[in-house]
């Protein structure tokens, strides 16, 4: 099934990814990682922590933190995230195309954007570099190898203004700032760090938080991403 879009005062999809389905009906939203089922403390005060940092100015290169600069997009339809986030990624690089152009190259339904592999050949079709590969995370949680792996992956690319275009699955237990209370299939982009704190600076397509771009702990970004992948 699909959730009704919410009606705001510029244009947000309240839907994401491949689908968006209430927590009851969904074995995942109810049945958790391990990772995210049961949190230490230490780790919601960390989120919480995060969540509440302020939003960097464009291209900061503070001590310890390097974000992007970007041509960010709200999705512009509920199942456009895929387009979206591939969107935010290439115009930290170029001048990017259309959503509905990359909906189209991707392909994208109203089923959503199938794999991250996907968003992978749009992004290195339209840079020509070759840069990106599909990282596949398909351990929930993810093995310490893939969480190294993934932060090297974030470091690398931003430095050499890359974004990183990451598929997450975010059980209500396991959410970002403002999702509502139902698992999440999406797609977001990743345009900053700040090692000082570990943290990841998201821009999200979708809508739900209160600001464009946003925090996350990278611990919590590790968790969400399993069972799917991202592209660095």
């Amino acid at each position: 099934m699909r959730i009704q879009e919410r009606t705001t005062t510029r244009l947000r999809a309240a839907v994401s990814g491949l689908a968006l389905i209430a927590a009851a009906m969904v074995p995942l939203a109810s049945t958790p990682s391990a990772a995210a089922a049961v949190e230490a403390p230490s780790a919601v005060q960390a989120q919480a922590a995060a969540a509440a940092k302020p939003v960097p100015t464009p291209g900061d290169s503070a001590q310890g933190v390097r974000t992007l600069n970007i041509d960010f997009q709200y999705q512009q339809t509920g199942y456009w995230c895929g387009p979206a986030a591939t969107r935010i990624a290439l115009s930290a690089r170029i001048s990017p195309p259309s959503q509905q152009q990359l909906a189209n190259e991707l392909p994208t339904d109203e089923n959503g954007t199938d794999w991250i592999g996907q968003v992978t050949r749009v992004l290195n079709n339209h840079l020509g570099t070759g840069w990106y590969e599909t990282k596949e995370m398909p351990n929930d949680p993810p093995t310490q190898a893939q969480r190294d792996l993934l932060w090297r992956d974030v470091v690398l690319d931003i430095d050499n203004n890359y974004a990183i275009v990451a598929n997450i699955v975010a059980p209500a237990s396991n959410h970002p700032p403002g999702y509502p209370n139902y698992t999440i299939w999406h797609y977001f982009t990743v345009i900053g760090y700040d090692t000082s704190d570990m943290t990841v600076l998201i821009a999200d397509p979708a809508g739900f938080a209160p600001t464009a771009t946003y925090w996350l702990t990278f611990n919590q970004l590790a968790t969400l991403i399993p069972p799917k992948g991202y592209s660095a």
